[in-house]
C-alpha cells in the first residue's frame, strides 16, 4: 500500500511514532548486561550502540532511542531515525540528541546527548528495526542506565550577618541539594567545630545551635556542603549589636559616559543612628569640585552620580559609623568607558628629512584603544602598504625614513571597542632638516682625580627652523653634580674630577624638527676599580662556579685582582677567598653544604686600593642526586640552550608581552602582541587565554611561532564580555602579558541568528523536495514488490511481510 498524497510534517511525525511504537521488539538485552554510565551535570555523553546487520548485508533500517519513564517503566521515545529524512526528537531532548556519524558501511547507532540534566537519570534503550524483514529474524540493541551527578548547591543558608546579645540563642541552618547526597561540615573562624554543652550539630548536619551565646561564640561560622563532585560554601557571621555594620557593601561597576551609576552602602547598627560619609580617591566626595553638581548621597546611604563623566573613573568609599567603636568602611571601583577621543591636536608638526619621525596623536581611550584611522591631504592613508610609516600602538605615525612626500595635511580618527568621538583637527605636517653639530666632543676624555676636563659642542639649525638648544647629560640617568660642572653655551667644564665622573657623557641639540645626540667617554685615571658586573653561578652538590665581567680598572695601566665573599643565606659571618691566578674572571669555590642557599658578591682592587662590591646573587646547591639546576644571574638570563633540559619551573622566566590588543576585522577578530622588551630570547612560543567569567581556557589550537605577534579568531559571540592575556613560554616557564578586556558588539550575535533562520529555511526547502522525490521512488517499489509477491503466491510460496516507512519523514 502506497500513500497518494504528501502529508504534512506533523503528521508524518505522528505517523512514524505511531508505527515505531506499535513494532515488535526486535533487538534488546536484558538489564543485568547494561551499560552504566556516569555523568556529571552539564556535560555530554555517547551512548554506543552498533548496528549488526543480517549476514552482514547492509539493508535499511530504522533507530529509535528510548527512555524508560515512570515506576511503570513507560517507554517514551527520544530520538528516531532514518537515513536521509528528518530527525524526530523527544520533548526536553530538542537540540540535545543526535547519531553520532561513522564512515562505515554497516552503520552506527551510537547516541550523544549533550548538556546533561539531572532528569536525565535512568534507563536508555537502543532499538535497530531492520526493514522488509521478520520481526524476530535478528535482533540489534544495547539497554544503558545514565547516572547524573551535580555537585552541591545550597538550598537554605543562614543570613550573612546575625546581630546577637550575650546570653542568646541560635540556630544556623544550611542544607544543600546534589548528587550524591552532600553531606555537610561546619566551622568557626576557619576550625572544625568541636560539639560542647552550648553547641551543638543537629539534623544530619544541617543545623548549627548555640544554646547561651558568649563572647567565644562571636566569629564567622561557615558550612560546607561536599560530595564527589564538589564543595560550595557559605559564611554567616555572628557580632554582638553595638557599632555600624555594613550589610550591603558597594561592587565594581563599570558605565558609559552620560550614564547613571548608584554605589549601595547599606549598614546595620545598635543604636541605628548610622551616619554615611563617601570619599573619591580619599577625598569627600562634596569636596571635589568636578562632582558637585552630579553627585547625591541618598538617605539609605547609597551614592548616585548622574551623568557620570570621563574622569570619574576611581576608587570610592564608604565610611559609616553611629558613634561606637571605630567607623567601617568598604570601597569599589568606578570604571567609566567612552568612544576613544582626540585630547589635543598641535596645528604644526615637523619630521626631521632623512631621519626617523613621528606624527603625534594624542589620544584617550577606554577601553583601550584598539585602532587609529588617519588621513592625508583629505585622502585616507593606508600605513600597511607603505614600508617606511608604520601605526604605533599609542596610535601615532612612526615615518621609519622621512622624505619631502610625508609633507602634508594630516587628521587622525581612534577608535576603541565603544567606536569613536570623531576625528582631531588638521595638523600641517613641515618636512625639515634637522639641526647638525658644527663642534662635537671628542670620543675620549681621559683625566685624573681631581683635575678638570672642558668639552666642546656645537649645533647650527637649518634653514627655516629655530636655533637648536645644546644642553649635557649622562647616558646612565645619573644627575650632573651642578656645584662642580659649569655650561658655557654648549661647552662643558667639570671641576675636581672624582671616580664617580666616569662614564658616557651625551651632548644634546634640539629645536622643533628634532634631537641630535653625540657621545663621549670620560675616563678617570687614578683610582680603585668599579665593581665587577653581570655575576652569575652554577651549582652542583658542594660547589660554585662563579663569573663575571670586569668593571673599569682605573686607567688603562692599572691591573685588577679579585676577592670572593660568601656566606651561607642568613648568617652574618663571610667567608673571604682570593681568586687565582691574579686577573681571572671565574672561580670555584669548594666544599659547600648540599641543599643550601649561599649569597656571593665579587670585590676588585688595584694598586690604589679596594673597589666597589658587585651585586650580591643568591645560589642554592643541589640536593645530592639532584640534576644540575639552570644558572642563576643577577642581571638576567644566559643563553637559552642551558635552560633546554632544566626541571619544570626553574630558570628566569621570558618578559611580558606587550601591547596586547582586540581589533575587529571584516572576517572575525585580530588579537595582537608584541614581544617581550626583555629575555625576548627565552621564549618559544605564545599561548593565548580567554575568559568570559572566572574560568581561564586556551584560545589557540597548536603552538604560536615566537615570531608571529597576532591570531584571527572568529566565533566570538556577539553581546558577551572577554578577558585575553597572552602568555610568552620559554621552556621551563611563562609570563603574562596584562588582562585585556573586549566588549564584544551586540550585532555580531544578529548576523548569526540571520544566517540561523536563512539555513533553516533553505534546509526545510530541500528536505521538502527529497521527500517528494523518495514518495515517488517509494510507490514505485511497493508495486515491484507487490507484482513480485503475487508471483510468488501463484508459486506456493507465503508472502514476506512487508514493513515500510516511506514518505512518513514528510
Amino acid at each position: 500500500m502506497g500513500w497518494r498524497a504528501v502529508q504534512p510534517p506533523h503528521i508524518a511525525a505522528g505517523l512514524l511514532l505511531l508505527l515505531l511504537v506499535n513494532l515488535p521488539v526486535t533487538c534488546h538485552q536484558d538489564h543485568q548486561d547494561a551499560v552504566h554510565i556516569t555523568a556529571i551535570l552539564g556535560e555530554s555523553v555517547v551512548f554506543n550502540c552498533q548496528v549488526d546487520f543480517p549476514e552482514d548485508i547492509p539493508v535499511p533500517y530504522v533507530l529509535q532511542w528510548e527512555k524508560k519513564v515512570g515506576e511503570t517503566g513507560q517507554d517514551i521515545p527520544i530520538y528516531i531515525w532514518y537515513e536521509s529524512y528528518p530527525t524526530h526528537s523527544g520533548e526536553g531532548y530538542e537540540g540535545r540528541v543526535s547519531r553520532v556519524a561513522t564512515d562505515s558501511p554497516y552503520g552506527a547507532a551510537s547516541l550523544n546527548l549533550t548538556n546533561i540534566r539531572e532528569s536525565d537519570q535512568g534507563w536508555y534503550e537502543c532499538k535497530v528495526v531492520f526493514l522488509n524483514r521478520s520481526p524476530n529474524q535478528h535482533k540489534n540493541g544495547t539497554w544503558f542506565h545514565l547516572d547524573v551527578h551535580a555537585p552541591p548547591r545550597f538550598s537554605i543558608t543562614p543570613e550573612d550577618i546575625i546581630y546577637v546579645n550575650l546570653g542568646d540563642a541560635i540556630i544556623l541552618n544550611c542544607q544543600a541539594e546534589g548528587t550524591p547526597t552532600p553531606e555537610i561540615l561546619w566551622y568557626k573562624d576557619a576550625n572544625p567545630i568541636e560539639p560542647s554543652g552550648t553547641v551543638g550539630i543537629f539534623n544530619d548536619g544541617t543545623e548549627l545551635r548555640i544554646s547561651n551565646i558568649r563572647h567565644e561564640d562571636i566569629g564567622d561560622y561557615t558550612c560546607i556542603a561536599r560530595n564527589g563532585e564538589g564543595q560550595v560554601s557559605h559564611t554567616a557571621r555572628v557580632i554582638i549589636a553595638g557599632g555600624a555594620v555594613i550589610t550591603m557593601p558597594p561592587t565594581n561597576q563599570t558605565k558609559l559616559e552620560g550614564e547613571k551609576v548608584q554605589f549601595s552602602c547599606e549598614a546595620k547598627a545598635l543604636p541605628g543612628n548610622v551616619t554615611v560619609k563617601w570619599f573619591r580617591e580619599g577625598a569627600p566626595v562634596a569636596e571635589v569640585a568636578a562632582l558637585e553638581t552630579r553627585v547625591t548621597i541618598r538617605r539609605d546611604g547609597a551614592l548616585v552620580i548622574n551623568p557620570v563623566a570621563a574622569d570619574d573613573s576611581g576608587q570610592y568609599l564608604c565610611e559609616v559609623s553611629n558613634g561606637i567603636g571605630d567607623p567601617q568602611s568598604a570601597s569599589a571601583y568606578l570604571n567609566v568607558e567612552y568612544p576613544a577621543k582626540v585630547t589635543f591636536t598641535p596645528t604644526v608638526q615637523y619630521l626631521p628629512f632623512r631621519l626617523a619621525g613621528v606624527v603625534q596623536c594624542y589620544i584617550k581611550a577606554n577601553p583601550p584603544l584598539q585602532y587609529v584611522t588617519w588621513t592625508k591631504d583629505k585622502r585616507l592613508l593606508e600605513p600597511y602598504q607603505t614600508k617606511d610609516i608604520v601605526i604605533m600602538n599609542n596610535g601615532s605615525l612612526l615615518f621609519t625614513r622621512v622624505n619631502q612626500n610625508h609633507q602634508g595635511r594630516y587628521t587622525c580618527t581612534p577608535y576603541n571597542a565603544q567606536g569613536t568621538q570623531g576625528s582631531s583637527g588638521p595638523m600641517e605636517v613641515l618636512v625639515r632638516k634637522p639641526p647638525v653639530f658644527t663642534v662635537e666632543p671628542e670620543p675620549l676624555y681621559q683625566r685624573k682625580v681631581g683635575e678638570s676636563v672642558e668639552m666642546h659642542c656645537e649645533a647650527q639649525e637649518s634653514e627655516g627652523t629655530q636655533r637648536p638648544s645644546v644642553t649635557w647629560r649622562r647616558r646612565d640617568g645619573l644627575p650632573l653634580q651642578k656645584n662642580r660642572v659649569r655650561a658655557v653655551g654648549g661647552n662643558i667644564t667639570i671641576d675636581t674630577l672624582r671616580r664617580q665622573d666616569f662614564g658616557i657623557y651625551q651632548c644634546v641639540a634640539s629645536n622643533e624638527v628634532a634631537t641630535i645626540v653625540a657621545d663621549t667617554q670620560l675616563v678617570i685615571e687614578g683610582t680603585q676599580p668599579h665593581a665587577p658586573y653581570n655575576v652569575s653561578g652554577t651549582a652542583t652538590e658542594f660547589q660554585v662556579t662563579l663569573r663575571w665581567q670586569p668593571g673599569y680598572a682605573g686607567g688603562p695601566d692599572y691591573k685588577q685582582d679579585y676577592t670572593i665573599w660568601y656566606r651561607e643565606a642568613g648568617f652574618s659571618e663571610w667567608t673571604k677567598v682570593p681568586v687565582t691566578p691574579p686577573g681571572a674572571t671565574s672561580v670555584t669555590i669548594n666544599r659547600l653544604q648540599p641543599g643550601t642557599t649561599y649569597e656571593f658578591q665579587v670585590n676588585s682592587k688595584n694598586t690604589i686600593g679596594e673597589g666597589m662590591m658587585s651585586k650580591a646573587i643568591t645560589i642554592r646547591t643541589l640536593d645530592v642526586g639532584a640534576k644540575p639546576k639552570v644558572p642563576t644571574t643577577a642581571a638576567g638570563p644566559i643563553d637559552e640552550k642551558i635552560f633546554q633540559n632544566a626541571p619544570e619551573g626553574s630558570g628566569p622566566k621570558p618578559g611580558p608581552p606587550r601591547n596586547l590588543t582586540v581589533t575587529e576585522v571584516h572576517n572575525g577578530f585580530l588579537i595582537t602582541w608584541q614581544g617581550p622588551l626583555e629575555r625576548a630570547q627565552l621564549v618559544q612560543y605564545y599561548t593565548i587565554k580567554y575568559r568570559t567569567d572566572a574560568q581561564w581556557k586556551t584560545l589557540n589550537r597548536g603552538q604560536i611561532r615566537p615570531e608571529e605577534t597576532s591570531y584571527l579568531v572568529k566565533n566570538l559571540v556577539g553581546g558577551r564580555t572577554y578577558y585575553f592575556r597572552v602568555l610568552a613560554n620559554s621552556a621551563t616557564s611563562y609570563e603574562s602579558s596584562d588582562e585585556v578586556r573586549f566588549p564584544v558588539p551586540a550585532r555580531v550575535k544578529h548576523k548569526a541568528i540571520t544566517a540561523g533562520v536563512v539555513g533553516g529555511i533553505l534546509f526545510f526547502i530541500v528536505a521538502i523536495i527529497l521527500s517528494v522525490c523518495a514518495v515517488k521512488i517509494c510507490n514505485k517499489r511497493k508495486r515491484r514488490k507487490q507484482e513480485k509477491g503475487e508471483a510468488n503466491t501463484r508459486g506456493g510460496r507465503s508472502p514476506v511481510p512487508d514493513i515500510s516507512i516511506h514518505g512518513l519523514f514528510l
